[in-house]
C-alpha cells in the first residue's frame, strides 16, 4: 500500500482554457448548485454558472430578471462544490452595459464574494471596450456572441443567427473585436456551422459552441436540458438522461407510500 502523500487537485486555469486553442476539444456544463457542481467537476474543463440559472431554476421567463445577488449565491456554491474546473460566473444584464467602470465594479465583486475564476458577458463589438478594461484590470473574461439571451427582445426571441449570409461579417467583427480586447475565450451560441467554423478560425481564442455546432473549440449544454429536466429543450440538445422521468416516479412512489401509510418501523428509521 503506497504511503505517499496525495498531490493537491490544481484548478484549471484561464491560460490553460486559453492554450486549448485547435487542441483536445474544451468540455464545459452549466451548474448553479454544489451538489451537481462536485459531479460535473469530474468531467469539465469549466463550469459556468449561467443567468440561465433564472429560467431552470426560478421559474423566469428570460433572464432579463436575474439580480446580481443572485449570481453570486449560486456562484458560491458551485465554488464550494468543486476543486478541479475553472468556474466561470454570468454577469447579470444591466451590470455591465452602462460603462466600463460600473462592470469593473460589478465584476471584481463577482470575483471577491464567489473566488470564481473569471466572468462572462455578452456582446461584441460594443463590449469590446468594456473587455479590454476588465482584462487590463486582472479580471478574466470569456465573450459571448451569436444569440445572446439577454438580448433576445431586440432580437425577436431566441432565433438561429447568421442564416443570411450578409450577415456573417458583423458577427465576424464581433469575434475579432472582443478576441483582440482580450477576451480568454468565445461561446458563440445559436449560430449556423459555416459561420461558426469560420469564425473558429479566424480567432486566437477557442470558441465554446451552444447550438453552433462542432465545428467550435468544445461546448457547452444547460446541464437540466442534456439530463432530461427540461421537458422541451432546445432541438440542438441531445438528451442524455431521463431525469425528469426518474424523479416524476420517484415522487409517486413516495406519495404511494405517504397515502398507504408504507414507512420503514422506528427502529429502522435512524442509524
Amino acid at each position: 500500500m503506497s504511503t505517499e502523500p496525495q498531490k493537491p487537485v490544481r484548478r484549471i486555469t484561464v491560460p490553460q482554457i486559453a492554450a486549448r486553442k485547435g487542441g483536445e476539444p474544451i468540455v464545459s456544463l452549466t451548474s448553479y448548485h454544489a451538489h451537481t457542481a462536485a459531479i460535473v467537476d469530474r468531467y469539465a474543463d469549466f463550469i459556468l454558472v449561467g443567468d440561465s440559472l433564472g429560467m431552470v431554476m426560478h421559474g423566469m421567463e428570460t433572464t432579463i430578471g436575474v439580480p446580481l445577488d443572485l449570481m453570486i449565491m449560486h456562484g458560491r456554491a458551485v465554488v464550494r462544490g468543486t476543486k478541479r474546473a475553472l468556474v466561470v460566473v454570468d454577469m447579470p444584464f444591466g451590470t455591465y452595459e452602462e460603462s466600463p467602470q460600473v462592470a469593473f465594479r460589478n465584476a471584481a465583486q463577482i470575483m471577491k464574494e464567489t473566488q470564481c475564476g473569471a466572468v462572462k458577458l455578452e456582446g461584441g463589438a460594443r463590449m469590446a471596450e468594456t473587455i479590454r478594461f476588465l482584462t487590463e484590470r486582472g479580471i478574466p473574461v470569456m465573450a459571448h456572441i451569436g444569440l445572446t439571451p439577454q438580448s433576445s427582445h431586440t432580437m425577436g426571441g431566441f432565433k438561429t443567427q447568421g442564416r443570411e449570409e450578409d450577415s456573417w461579417p458583423a458577427h465576424e467583427a464581433d469575434a475579432k473585436a472582443v478576441a483582440e480586447a482580450g477576451a480568454f475565450a468565445l461561446v458563440l451560441e445559436g449560430m449556423v456551422e459555416p459561420l461558426a467554423a469560420k469564425i473558429t478560425k479566424q480567432v486566437a481564442i477557442p470558441t465554446i459552441g451552444i447550438g453552433a455546432s462542432a465545428e467550435c473549440d468544445g461546448q457547452i449544454l444547460v446541464l437540466e436540458d442534456m439530463l432530461g429536466l427540461n421537458p422541451k429543450p432546445p432541438k440542438f440538445v441531445k438528451v442524455y438522461g431521463r431525469l425528469g422521468e426518474e424523479i416524476e416516479n420517484a415522487v409517486r412512489g413516495y406519495a404511494e407510500d405517504v397515502r398507504a401509510r408504507s414507512f420503514p418501523t422506528d427502529d429502522q428509521t435512524y442509524r
